[in-house]
């Protein structure tokens, strides 16, 4: 059965969610509908990459993933020439990759799903300005049509135009030093785990068994641990995993459960954060009152 998901900032609070999914099921039939998350904060391109980036890879070929957040085309028209002189339109896409199909106006979440990855393809649909009712909740009336001609087996290329370039959002990457990495919180879950930037390859890089401080809330905490599962330190404790994604991620051990909230609650942590990682091989210390025991 044809799978179809759905990534939006239309919250749940309205019915925009339930009239997407009525458009889909009207015209298809039977299809597999799986939500992804309808939490995105606003406009934020960002963050719907990095849930896309998080779990793309467990579905099977031919997905089809509908990205609606900040969905509404900027293309060419009279208005737009006018007012604004270094005008660059952005159209409803698809790109190709890895088998799967992803579907979103190119307002930089490609740029920023993909990072250095390189598409199988990506198109245009340019054809949109001839119809401007389209522009009008675009994820149910531009979205949705071109995910049911991809389905239905239309060549992409006989309505969409092929293109070399896509928008990028502005994304914060680690920066990696001699014997550091300085990440930020990228993302912060609904049990209050943060969750950065830095990956197991980032700190991998440092080699094996070298002693190290994660510090975060600008020092006041830090850990000096990877533990493999938040179950690995008793109910309440702070821990340090890679989560699925890779992601270096901060917990509190069922915090969430616990009346204080999660990580973020509890230590005053919020998304853009600062999380360092200071490894500190022998020798590295010009005392012995600096080291930490």
């Amino acid at each position: 059965m044809q799978i179809i998901t759905l990534t939006t900032d239309a919250g749940l609070k309205d019915y925009y969610v339930a009239s997407i999914k009525a458009s889909l099921c009207r015209q298809l039939g039977s299809i597999n509908l799986i939500d992804i998350s309808h939490d995105i904060r606003p406009f934020d391109t960002s963050e719907a990459a990095f849930q896309l980036r998080s779990c793309y890879k467990d579905f099977p070929d031919g997905t089809v993933h509908i990205i609606g957040v900040d969905s509404e085309p900027k293309i060419m028209g009279a208005a737009f020439e006018t007012n604004h002189s270094n005008f660059s339109p952005n159209y409803p896409s698809i790109l190709i990759f890895e088998n799967q199909y992803f579907i979103a106006t190119d307002n930089g979440f490609f740029g920023a799903f993909l990072g250095d990855k390189k598409p199988t393809a990506f198109f245009n649909y340019l054809d949109v300005n001839k119809h401007l009712e389209m522009l009008k909740f675009t994820t149910k009336n531009c979205l949705v049509p071109l995910a049911i001609r991809i389905i239905n087996g239309e060549n992409i290329a006989q309505f969409c135009q092929a293109e070399e370039n896509f928008k990028k959002s502005l994304l914060q990457n680690p920066t990696i030093e001699s014997l550091s990495i300085q990440g930020h919180v990228i993302h912060i879950d609904s049990y209050g785990n943060l969750i950065s930037n830095i990956t197991i390859e980032d700190f991998n890089r440092f080699g094996d068994n070298l002693p190290f401080s994660i510090y975060y809330h600008n020092k006041t905490y830090h850990l000096d641990k990877i533990s493999p599962t938040y179950n690995s330190v008793v109910l309440g404790e702070k821990v340090a995993i890679f989560n699925n994604a890779g992601l270096l991620e901060i917990a509190i051990n069922q915090g969430a459960n616990r009346g204080n909230g999660g990580a973020d609650r509890l230590f005053g942590v919020r998304k853009g954060d600062i999380i360092k990682v200071v490894f500190e091989p022998a020798g590295s210390h010009k005392t012995i009152n600096s080291l930490e025991f």
